[in-house]
């Protein structure tokens, strides 16, 4: 048997990824229930219970095996992969001896950066705003996205079961847009990363008793920053958007807003936003006095809410999706506005 050309419907691959991620999540649980983490000075957490942040891990592993099992993959995606694992690496190593927020930050543009420029793959800035810097601009650009994605669910990592029903949701998103452009590769891939989050999601639903972390957080926003990126948005008919302003940009509206509250309210404390506390929106939306189970609905709701109206924009005439796609900014702002007013959980 060629082992080399091995391969696997996605219906298996896919039942492969949930299973491997449940079984290695129950592993690695089991092996760190009596880690102490090196304290983290100066942060303040939901709850005093240490939780093991190394559901990552678990994740990552599942994810790269159950993408093998469809086949061969291409030059690009194994490329790809291989600094995701280092990504993933670094995560955990944060994780055990939390490091600086400027090392992370790093170790983080030179992850992501030598992927784009080696593949000559990149947002395409330049030709938005009419000039021409032989696309230096456009990798510096595509390098702060991607780092975004990946600090931004790194954030929303924040209570039990949100990083992974925010994930989550961004799969689905993006295997519909990719899916509707026959862009059947990325839809495997984000199916195959949902379900790899889906196993997890025994372990870190609420009450959760595995996180993330780091090496999960920064792995998946690696591979979703590089999945928008990979996306090719060429429709044959006259649209609203743009080559550069391609619709996958827009779903990931929910961590964005999130990282956004929280930055710019420890800015405005003159605290570093690099500092973990409970000024998110979850947080304060638990101030408020919902439940966990009801903020994950709000936030599933949100997200997917916001989808129809961006998936509905693709199939309008340009004024119709012009007016959508305006009403979908008031709404990221409303609820920017509004979200940033609410208390802080103390």
């Amino acid at each position: 048997m060629n082992l080399t050309n091995f391969q696997v419907s996605l219906t298996n691959a896919a039942i492969a990824s949930i299973l491997l991620s449940i079984l290695l999540n129950w592993v690695i649980l089991q092996r760190t229930k009596g880690f102490v983490p090196k304290e983290r000075k100066n942060e303040k957490r939901l709850s005093s219970k240490y939780v093991p942040p190394f559901g990552g891990i678990a994740c990552s592993i599942a994810f790269l095996i159950s993408t093998r099992l469809l086949g061969q993959a291409d030059d690009n995606f194994l490329y790809i992969g291989f600094f995701a694992v280092i990504i993933s690496i670094i995560g955990l190593l944060d994780d055990l001896y939390n490091f600086s927020w400027y090392i992370k930050l790093m170790f983080q543009t030179i992850i992501v950066y030598i992927p784009l420029y080696s593949l000559n793959i990149f947002i395409n800035f330049e030709s938005l705003i009419g000039i021409e810097l032989n696309n230096s601009l456009n990798y510096i650009v595509s390098t702060i996205w991607i780092m975004l994605i990946m600090n931004a669910i790194n954030f929303i990592d924040n209570m039990d079961g949100l990083a992974v029903i925010v994930s989550s949701a961004i799969c689905i998103q993006i295997a519909v847009l990719t899916n509707y452009l026959n862009q059947y590769k990325l839809t495997d891939i984000s199916i195959l990363l949902l379900c790899a989050i889906g196993g997890f999601l025994f372990f870190n639903f609420p009450p959760a008793r595995l996180y993330f972390g780091d090496s999960g957080s920064l792995f998946i926003g690696f591979c979703l920053g590089f999945m928008s990126i990979l996306y090719n948005w060429a429709p044959e008919q006259t649209t609203v958007y743009t080559s550069t302003l391609s619709p996958i940009l827009l779903i990931f509206s929910v961590p964005l807003i999130d990282f956004l509250v929280v930055f710019t309210h420890r800015i405005s404390l003159g605290k570093s936003p690099a500092i973990g506390g409970t000024d998110h929106i979850s947080h304060r939306l638990l101030a408020k006095g919902f439940s966990e189970i009801k903020i994950l609905s709000m936030f599933l709701t949100y997200s997917l809410g916001t989808f129809v109206l961006i998936y509905f924009s693709l199939f309008t005439s340009t004024q119709i999706s012009f007016l959508i796609i305006g009403g979908l900014f008031v709404i990221y702002i409303f609820t920017y506005l509004v979200t940033i007013k609410l208390e802080v959980l103390s």
